[in-house]
C-alpha cells in the first residue's frame, strides 16, 4: 500500500447522473437473508465492473491503473465472502485464476512484476486471503497448483525470515525492498497481517510455532507503543527515531486485523485447553473491540452508529487505499463472532446500522445504485465518488449480516481439505536485497531442452565462424579441405611459439602451419630459433585508434608490441623472412585491403 495522506477525489462528474435518482436503489432488510442475497449480488455485480483480469489479452489478478496489486487481493477475499456467505459461485473461477496467477514462482505471492513496490502488507493481503480459502473451504485448486493453506503458509515463511531486530528490536518494516519509499518505516498493518496470518495458522495446524510469533508480534506493537492501553492501534514510526513517537493516525483496517488474530489466538488457546492464555486472550479482544469504538459514529441525537474512517472521511481526505479500509473492518468483526462468540451481540448491532446506512446511500452511477464511501450522517446521500474500494466496502458490510447462520471455519482437525507446505516460501525467504529482485522460477525439463538447442546451435555458428577463418578464396574447396587436414595431421595449432613455450606450432592466417619444413623438431625437442627469438605476426591495419588497439589486444603480448614499447620491452618487430612467401604475402595484402575497408 502506498503512502497514506494524499486526498483523492473519484469521479465527481458522476454527481451529476445522481439527481436522476430520488430514492435509494435497495430497499434492504437487514432480517431476511433473501433481501442481504439480493443486495449483495447487484452490489458484487457492479464491484467487478472495476475487474479486468477475466478479460482476453488482461492479467489475472490485477486491477487496472490506479489501483495497487494489494486492492486487488483484498478484492478476492471479498470475492471469496460472497461465495461463503451466499453459496452463489459465479465469480469462484475469477477468484481461483486470479490467486493462483499471482503466486510467483515460489509460490509466496513476490511476483517479479511486482517487486518494484510490493510491501509486507501488500503480500499480507494475499496471504489472508488465501488464508481464508482454507477456512472456509474455498474450492481446492486443480491438481499440480499450491493448496490455499501452503501459499498462507509460504507467506508467513517469508515475512518470518524479515523480523528486523535491528532497528526498534523487532518488527517488520513496510516495504520489502530497500530500494522502495517507506523502507525506513515500520507500520502496523505489516504486523497487523503477520500477525492474523500467524494466529490463524496456529488455529488451523495446531503448531504452536505459529502461536509464538503472534505473541511476539503483539508483545512488540505493545513495547514500542503502536499499541496503547486502551487497545488503539496507531500507523507506525520511522526507525530512525528508533520507533518512538508514532504517527497517531488510527486507520479501521489496522484494529480488525488485530482483532480478528487476537480471535483466533483465544480460539486457538481453548482448543489447546489452555486456560491461562485463552483468559488473556478474551480480555485482549474485549479491549480491541473498546478501541474500535473510534471507528462508529453518531451523531449529537444519540442516531444509532455507523461505520466512518475517522482519520480521513470526515475531512474528505481518504485516498485511493483507504477508501476501502471499512471493508476489512467490516469483514473481520463479522468473522471475530465465530471465534469469539460472546462478541456477537455487540458487533452484530453495528454491523446492522452500518450495512442500512451503506445500501441508503448507493444511489450514484449511470445505474443508480453505484456505492459512494460516506455512510454516517448523510441521510442517504451520495457523495459523488465511486471505485473499487467504495463497492467493496458497501458489499463487505452488507454480506457480514449473514454471519449467524453462515457455517464455523474449519481447521485442519474439523474438516479442513487444504494441503499444507510448513517449508513454503523457497529461496524468497529472508530476501530483502534489491539485487535479488529478479526471481527465477525453478529450471524444467523443458528449460534443459531448450538450453541444450541453443548450445548446438552456438556451436554451429562457430564451426562455420571457423570455417570462414581458415579458408582460402583463392583455392578451391577441395584445396582448402586438403590443406585442413595437413594442418590437423601436421599438428598445426594456433598458438604463437614464444620462446619454445607449451603450445602449438605458428600459423599465419589462413591455418597453414609455418614451420611444417622442420616439424620433425616438435619430436626431437630440436629448437627452431633460439631462446631469445620471438615470433609476431603482422597488425592489421585500422581506420580508428580504437579500433587499432582492440585488434593488438586480441593478439599474443608478443605479436601486439608498437614501436615505442620495443624500447621498453627489448622486443623486435622484425620477423625471420623466410617464414612467408610471395603468395603468403599477396594474402596478407588481400586481407589488410579488407580490414582497411571496415
Amino acid at each position: 500500500m502506498r503512502l497514506l495522506w494524499a486526498p483523492t477525489l473519484s469521479a465527481a462528474p458522476l454527481l451529476l447522473r445522481s439527481s436522476q435518482f430520488s430514492a435509494s436503489a435497495y430497499d434492504l432488510d437487514i432480517n431476511s437473508q433473501d433481501s442481504i442475497r439480493s443486495v449483495s449480488k447487484q452490489m458484487v455485480a457492479d464491484l467487478m465492473t472495476f475487474y479486468t483480469g477475466d478479460q482476453p489479452g488482461q492479467t489475472p489478478g490485477l486491477l487496472p491503473p490506479p489501483y495497487y496489486w494489494w486492492e486487488a487481493g483484498a478484492m478476492m477475499g471479498s470475492l471469496i465472502d460472497y461465495w461463503y456467505y451466499t453459496g452463489d459461485a459465479t465469480y469462484n473461477q475469477i477468484a481461483q485464476d486470479a490467486l493462483l496467477f499471482q503466486v510467483g514462482p515460489y509460490n509466496d505471492y513476490m511476483p517479479p512484476n511486482q517487486t518494484l513496490t510490493e510491501g509486507n502488507d501488500d503480500q499480507g493481503f494475499w496471504g489472508m486471503a488465501v488464508m481464508t480459502a482454507a477456512e472456509y473451504k474455498f474450492p481446492d485448486p486443480p491438481k499440480g497448483q499450491p493448496h490455499w493453506l501452503a501459499l498462507a503458509q509460504a507467506v508467513f515463511n517469508t515475512q518470518a525470515a524479515r523480523w528486523d531486530t535491528q532497528y526498534c528490536n523487532g518488527g517488520l518494516r513496510w516495504q520489502i525492498f530497500q530500494w522502495n519509499n517507506g523502507y525506513n518505516y515500520k507500520n502496523s498493518i505489516s504486523q497487523g497481517c503477520f500477525f492474523n496470518i500467524a494466529a490463524r495458522l496456529a488455529l488451523y495446524t495446531g503448531n504452536s510455532s505459529y502461536a509464538d510469533w503472534a505473541v511476539k508480534t503483539w508483545d512488540w506493537m505493545v513495547n514500542v507503543k503502536f499499541m496503547d492501553d486502551d487497545y488503539r492501534v496507531y500507523d507506525g514510526s520511522h526507525i530512525e527515531i528508533n520507533c518512538t513517537n508514532p504517527v497517531p493516525y488510527q486507520f479501521s483496517y489496522n484494529a480488525g486485523s488485530f482483532l480478528l488474530g487476537a480471535a483466533a489466538m483465544y480460539a486457538w488457546a481453548e482448543a489447546e485447553n489452555r486456560a491461562s492464555d485463552r483468559d488473556m486472550w478474551r480480555e485482549r479482544v474485549d479491549g480491541l473491540l473498546n478501541g474500535t469504538d473510534v471507528f462508529f459514529f453518531s451523531d449529537e441525537n444519540n442516531s444509532p452508529p455507523v461505520m466512518i474512517e475517522i482519520a480521513c472521511e470526515g475531512v474528505g481526505l481518504c485516498n485511493l487505499d483507504q477508501q476501502s479500509f471499512k471493508a476489512y473492518l467490516s469483514r473481520w468483526m463479522a468473522a471475530t463472532t465465530k471465534w469469539a462468540p460472546w462478541t456477537y451481540n455487540r458487533i452484530k448491532p453495528l454491523l446492522e446500522n452500518s450495512a442500512k446506512a451503506a445500501a441508503n446511500q448507493c444511489v450514484g452511477g449511470n445505474n443508480g445504485r453505484m456505492c459512494g464511501m460516506k455512510w454516517a450522517n448523510n441521510s442517504g446521500k451520495w457523495d459523488g465518488s465511486t471505485g473499487v474500494g467504495q463497492q467493496m466496502a458497501a458489499a463487505e458490510v452488507v454480506l457480514a449480516n449473514m454471519i449467524q447462520d453462515a457455517e464455523a471455519p474449519v481447521t485442519g482437525s474439523t474438516g479442513g481439505t487444504s494441503v499444507g507446505d510448513p517449508a513454503g516460501g523457497g529461496s524468497d525467504i529472508g530476501r530483502t536485497d534489491p539485487l535479488g529482485g529478479i526471481v527465477f522460477a525453478p529450471v524444467t525439463t523443458g528449460d534443459r531442452a531448450g538450453a541444450v538447442i541453443c548450445t548446438i546451435i552456438f556451436c554451429c555458428g562457430l564451426v562455420v565462424a571457423a570455417l570462414f577463418m581458415v579458408t582460402d578464396e583463392t583455392k578451391s574447396p577441395a584445396q582448402n579441405w586438403e590443406s585442413f587436414q595437413s594442418s590437423l595431421t601436421k599438428g598445426a595449432g594456433t598458438a604463437v611459439l614464444v620462446k619454445g613455450g607449451v603450445g602449438s606450432s605458428g600459423v599465419d592466417e589462413k591455418g597453414k602451419g609455418v614451420m611444417s619444413e622442420k616439424d620433425s623438431s616438435f619430436d626431437s625437442g630440436e629448437k627452431m630459433y633460439p631462446d631469445n627469438a620471438v615470433l609476431q605476426l603482422p597488425i592489421p591495419r585500422a581506420r580508428t585508434r580504437d579500433h587499432q588497439q582492440m585488434m593488438r589486444s586480441a593478439l599474443p603480448r608478443s605479436a601486439a608490441v608498437t614501436p615505442g614499447e620495443a624500447t621498453r620491452t627489448g622486443a623486435t618487430r622484425q620477423r625471420p623472412t623466410s617464414m612467408y612467401n610471395s603468395k603468403h604475402t599477396r594474402s596478407l595484402q588481400k586481407r589488410d585491403r579488407r580490414l582497411s575497408s571496415l
